[in-house]
């Protein structure tokens, strides 16, 4: 028996549709104000023309808009739609053989050939009478008297009555009776402004005592809201701040042994004053928090919390739901392990345990919790050693109750599963920026996250130092070195951020030779900080950071292009607005140690600049500018004093 399709009438084909993230199983990521572009491949058998739509709609609303597609040739067409709502959007596409601008483009051709059209006149009254049947009561009569000029005029030598004017009023009313529909309806996922540009700043609040030697707390804290603000960050950045643990505590530099005194890694969640809704003694309580938030506000600050989903052996999750614990033959919970390493101090959930259900409603809760309290931002701790699918539900579920949600991946593993836990809708990503040092590390790395289809759905969030990772080249290089990491970090990325006052103090002593691990880190003791010192970057971050935020530029990655330097110790990019209204180009100086000198050869084409023109650029963090010409230009920086350039480039001199 023959097996006819729904409708073998619909002739048009839709193919390659961009952006589409697995097939349509993932949502692309865009902030408030941002546009779609959608393309797609759409063609026909024969010589007819097309016409073909982008729908698109919040998830919320049942009614579709609808953009006309336009050709840009090959069989390529193109629309856009921009998302002005925080939320989930769909789209899709809608084609068809357009049959009026068919015939009236054949009309023409025979008209131009001085051929006799009566007949093909005639043939054009009944496309015209068909949709004066849909349009509205002034539109049909206009519709229905040109039909009838149509077959009145049937001898006419050209074709007055198949005009321009007509033409835009068929188009109100199209034959979509056999009309190809995408088989998908692609997902948009729209996040608040602070998901595309941010700068954060992460600080132990215990180490902020007024008393030295005291374990800090919240309220001390807000003393030092304004130092943090007046670097020019936007994003105030917690470690976990529950209760610690005292079973299998570990003491300084991750000693097996903890002194009395020692305070413990604040990963270590739980005891007997609580778990993941409350708060560590010393810090204060859920009101002072509260309190740190609205303070924090008022800093033009926003806190954000980390999220470990990990107990210390003492945590009362652990007696009272032991059932969420793998244990051990000799009936002990089954502590953390990355052999040869051993986290005796940290039990990790069991994601496969039959009462998974249980468990990820309580985790879930947690963030709901944190939320009640003011939080919208949070940064997740080692997220891929956790379930996908955990993933997938949890951002939906938190996402529908509070969609300004902002979720912070900490997952240096392998790239695909970086990747996968942001098609799960982690907001933003830690990424391996803190190990490329060369100039071809940074090139091909960021040229992949901004120019492939990798930026449709992870957006990078760079840190040239975390409490755990102080890489090598901040060991060697010291001060030249934190000065250029972060002047990368914060012109390569859109969101950037540093754990301090480590970083500003250009702390760099590894706890051992080879080794990532701070001596003495912060980690496994409370620090006396001297936020005084004369030689501390914070003049400079405050530039930096402020350099961002007055170019717009500086404000997205898609824009990011690498220009030539005759020098690999040299790297140039360039960002610049949609508009070219502002461009902003920089230059780095990798060696911590050597000066170094090159010619740049700019992309002209790229940066919108005439390719004998004059043009000056501004070097915003020294004030000094210079007038350059043409591609080629002469740049020599000294890394002892400033190792990279921040230009403005100012195409009307």
């Amino acid at each position: 028996m023959s097996r006819f399709p729904q409708d073998g009438r619909q002739r048009a084909v839709i193919e390659n549709v961009k952006p589409e993230i697995d097939g349509g199983r993932f949502a692309v990521m865009r902030t408030q104000g941002d546009k779609v572009t959608v393309e797609a491949d759409i063609f026909a058998d024969g010589d007819d023309l097309l016409s073909a739509v982008l729908k698109y709609r919040r998830k919320k609303d049942e009614g579709w808009t609808e953009v006309p597609m336009e050709p840009l040739g090959n069989d390529l067409w193109r629309a856009e739609f921009t998302v002005e709502e925080i939320g989930g959007y769909l789209y899709s596409i809608e084609a068809w053989v357009d049959r009026f601008e068919t015939w009236r483009h054949g009309l023409k051709k025979k008209v131009e050939a001085g051929q006799d059209v009566s007949l093909d006149l005639m043939t054009g009254a009944p496309l015209v009478e068909r949709a004066s049947k849909k349009a509205s009561a002034e539109d049909k009569k206009k519709l229905q008297d040109r039909a009838a000029a149509l077959r009145s005029g049937a001898k006419s030598k050209n074709a007055r009555d198949a005009d321009d004017e007509l033409g835009l009023l068929m188009k109100k009313y199209p034959d979509r009776r056999f009309a190809a529909r995408y088989g998908k309806q692609l997902a948009v996922v729209v996040d608040r402004e602070k998901a595309r540009f941010s700068t954060w700043y992460e600080l132990f609040p215990r180490s902020f005592a007024r008393r030295p030697g005291a374990h800090g707390s919240l309220e001390e804290l807000e003393q030092s809201l304004p130092y943090v603000a007046s670097m020019g960050f936007d994003v105030l950045y917690l470690p976990p701040i529950h209760p610690i643990g005292r079973d299998y505590r570990k003491g300084r530099n991750n000693a097996l042994t903890a002194a009395p005194e020692d305070p413990g890694s604040p990963w270590a969640i739980g005891s007997t004053d609580g778990g993941h809704k409350s708060i560590h003694p010393e810090l204060g309580t859920v009101e002072d928090f509260k309190r740190l938030v609205a303070k924090a506000m008022e800093n033009g600050l926003e806190i954000a919390i980390d999220i470990a989903f990990q107990c210390a052996p003492d945590h009362p999750y652990v007696k009272e739901h032991p059932e969420w614990f793998r244990k051990r033959p000799d009936g002990s919970v089954q502590f953390a392990e990355n052999p040869p390493k051993k986290y005796e101090d940290i039990v990790p959930f069991d994601f496969e345990t039959d009462a998974w259900r249980e468990l990820w409603a309580e985790l879930r809760d947690v963030i709901f919790f944190w939320a009640e309290q003011g939080v919208r931002i949070f940064r997740l701790d080692n997220p891929h050693t956790k379930p996908f699918r955990f993933w997938d539900w949890l951002v939906a579920e938190v996402k529908e109750r509070h969609p300004d949600a902002i979720f912070l991946s900490e997952a240096f593993t392998r790239p695909k599963i970086m990747y996968r836990l942001a098609k799960a809708g982690l907001t933003q990503s830690y990424t391996y920026f803190t190990w490329r040092r060369t100039k071809a590390e940074l090139v091909e790395y960021f040229e992949e996250l901004t120019q492939t289809n990798v930026r449709e759905f992870f957006r990078s969030n760079l840190w040239p130092n975390t409490p755990d990772i102080l890489m090598d080249y901040l060991q060697e290089g010291g001060r030249p070195a934190f000065v250029a990491r972060y002047i990368l970090a914060a012109t390569l990325g859109a969101n950037c951020g540093i754990y301090g006052p480590a970083f500003e103090l250009c702390e760099n002593k590894p706890r051992e030779s080879g080794s990532e691990e701070y001596l003495n880190a912060e980690k496994y003791e409370i620090k006396r900080w001297d936020l005084e010192k004369p030689d501390s970057l914070k003049d400079l971050i405050a530039a930096v950071n402020r350099i961002r935020k007055e170019n717009q530029a500086l404000q997205n990655d898609w824009s990011l292009r690498f220009h030539a330097v005759d020098n690999d110790r040299i790297v140039c990019y360039s960002k610049q607005t949609g508009d070219r209204a502002n461009t902003v180009l920089t230059v780095v100086n990798l060696s911590p140690v050597n000066t170094e000198s090159g010619l740049v050869n700019l992309s002209l084409d790229a940066l919108g600049l005439s390719s004998d023109g004059t043009f000056q650029v501004h070097d915003l963090l020294t004030d000094v500018r210079y007038d350059w010409r043409g591609a080629r230009n002469y740049v020599e920086l000294d890394p002892k004093k400033i190792p990279a350039h921040i230009f403005r480039v100012d195409n009307h001199h």
